[in-house]
């Protein structure tokens, strides 16, 4: 995990990830540092916090804001108290760092980045959680899981919600229609079946290049990289180590124009490609037929279940295929955290650690989590249940999202830094060294 801004140490996810990944009742519970053994749940007396208000900030829209306020509920209705919800938007860090300024944050807020929860950790800007949370979080998440919530040996996060980041959504009648027998499992067969697409009348894909959007490109770098260059690359580019101008990053954007630079691969062209919303290009394939496929994490799942478009009938998954020797898997997460003093908060907290919430969230799609005491069973939707499995199998090549673990200024600002270099690639597949010094540049500032 990274360690925040201003402290020069910083520490690769490396191997360890592959026992973080382990999402079996079965695995081992990890210790902690106020750890009292056991863990405990949350009272289910339903008044315990009555009269009581918690402010929450999370930079969940639709689908997603709607299923967490489910969630929410859920615990109003165990605890008695008043939830209050504000989104934050994309920019998380533009959203709260005012509030923290001026001394009035939300009571809780879903950090989508870890390198966030550090930044804010070593300011003294978060509440450190609480003995009976913190054995919460010990007795249902693994060390790897709980280590990455913490800063200089303190919790201060819950991993409430994980992604899994290494697959691509398709239509397999669209597959069919076209003599696509099986999704491909390499990247030279991702090229080839676009290309058959392409001929059968079908748009390959839609790509979310949209300014608010352009995380998703990160993505498809890192898997890309991961697979092409190895872990081993992957943690020193994700360290700044190696600098963005080194080869392997050059070859990893030369491969990534193998799609993106064929405008007639991309729905509507590059134009509308860089306009578009993340949740648009899932809507635009599976409620408007538009393309065959989109790129976007597990958490898809949850803008299909507007259209309809049934998960695991009309739309499936398969793995984000080999550009290289490994296999890919990229792992995502937001970190839910105190900000203010106060049971509630602290209650809240240890809700979102205990499987009673991820019962809940499991049931409505679009999620997963590493919660070892939420069974397989929960899941609504066969997909989830697959990539859990896939999770689990992950190995030590998988890795924590890249953009994720920089700091934000490089890998987490639309308009800025990575997010926009790789839109301006979009824009222009021809320019690698030109946008290899763009995210060089950008990446040496906010490392400084």
């Amino acid at each position: 995990m990274r360690v925040s801004r201003g402290v020069t140490s910083r520490r690769a996810v490396g191997a360890a990830v592959a026992a973080g990944l382990l999402l079996s009742a079965a695995a081992a519970c990890g210790g902690g540092d106020d750890d009292k053994g056991g863990g405990s749940k949350t009272s289910a007396g339903g008044t315990e916090l009555k009269g009581v208000t918690v402010s929450v900030a999370a930079k969940w829209t639709g689908t997603e804001e709607t299923n967490f306020r489910k969630v929410l509920q859920a615990f109003e209705k165990q605890t008695g108290a008043t939830v209050q919800y504000a989104s934050t938007g994309e920019n998380t860090d533009a959203y709260l760092g005012p509030k923290l300024a001026a001394h009035n944050p939300p009571d809780v807020a879903i950090l989508p980045q870890p390198g966030l929860m550090q930044q804010y950790a070593a300011k003294g800007q978060l509440k450190p959680l609480e003995p009976d949370v913190v054995s919460e979080v010990s007795q249902n998440f693994s060390p790897y899981w709980k280590d990455l919530g913490s800063y200089q040996g303190k919790t201060y996060g819950v991993i409430a919600k994980a992604a899994y980041k290494s697959i691509i959504w398709y239509r397999p009648q669209a597959f069919s229609d076209a003599g696509v027998q099986q999704p491909p499992a390499a990247w030279a067969d991702l090229v080839k079946d676009a290309g058959t697409l392409q001929d059968s009348g079908t748009t390959p894909f839609t790509l979310a290049a949209g300014p608010q959007d352009s995380w998703t490109l990160t993505d498809w770098f890192e898997n890309v990289y991961l697979s092409q260059a190895g872990p081993d690359n992957y943690d020193k580019l994700a360290k700044h180590e190696i600098k963005w101008t080194d080869p392997t990053v050059a070859k990893a954007l030369q491969t990534l124009a193998e799609i993106w630079g064929k405008p007639q691969f991309l729905n509507g062209g590059v134009a509308t490609a860089t306009k578009t919303k993340f949740d648009e290009s899932i809507t635009q394939v599976f409620g408007q037929n538009k393309a065959a496929m989109a790129y976007g994490g597990d958490f898809a799942a949850a803008n299909i279940a507007t259209t309809k478009a049934k998960v695991g009938t009309d739309a499936k998954v398969f793995a984000f295929p080999k550009a290289g020797d490994t296999a890919p898997a990229v792992i995502g997460g937001d970190v839910a955290v105190a900000m203010k003093d106060g049971k509630g908060a602290q209650a809240l907290m240890k809700f979102l650690a205990s499987p009673e919430a991820g019962k809940v969230w499991a049931g409505l799609g679009g999620y997963l989590t590493p919660n070892k005491a939420v069974s397989p069973d929960a899941y609504s939707d066969p997909i989830a249940k697959q990539l859990i499995q896939q999770m689990q199998q992950a190995g030590d090549s998988a890795r924590y999202d890249m953009s994720d673990l920089a700091p934000a200024a490089f890998g987490a600002t639309p308009g800025a830094g990575e997010w926009e270099a790789l839109r301006q690639f979009v824009s222009k597949p021809t320019d690698v060294k030109g946008t290899q010094a763009t995210l060089e540049a950008a990446a040496a500032k906010a490392f400084k």
